[in-house]
């Protein structure tokens, strides 16, 4: 029998303590985040993640990355300079090798699904 795993209130969920964001370029930012479920394997990881407004790197080339904004306003930047608008709501695919920056135009959360690894054609 396969469990489900149901998660609630996704904005209401305590992350614990926010840390300085190691990859951030402009602002004090400060992020947290809870891990909800991750596979057998470790290769998926469900969480919740929150960041302070500013602006960061992020490189996706060994991972991949879908982001369901929970709350926020997001700029995201692409490598070759397209520009996209994020908001509560919106969802957001990173494909493996994905590499550019988040401009927090405010506090944002979102929820996450990391697939680590290679991604390979079926």
């Amino acid at each position: 029998m396969v469990d489900l795993e149901v998660f609630k209130h996704l904005a209401d969920i305590d992350l614990g303590e926010a840390e300085p964001k190691p990859t951030s370029v402009e602002g004090d930012q400060r992020e947290a985040a809870k891990a909800l479920w991750t596979s057998p394997d470790g290769t998926v990881e469900v969480g919740v993640w929150e960041c302070t407004p500013g602006r960061f790197t992020a490189d996706r080339s060994t991972t991949s990355e879908m982001c369901h904004i929970i709350s926020g306003h997001v700029e995201m930047r692409t490598q070759d300079g397209t520009v996209k608008e994020l908001k509560a709501g919106d969802l957001l695919t990173l494909p493996q090798g994905w590499r550019g920056e988040w401009v927090l135009k405010e506090k944002t959360r979102k929820l996450y699904v990391m697939h680590k690894g290679s991604v390979a054609a079926r």
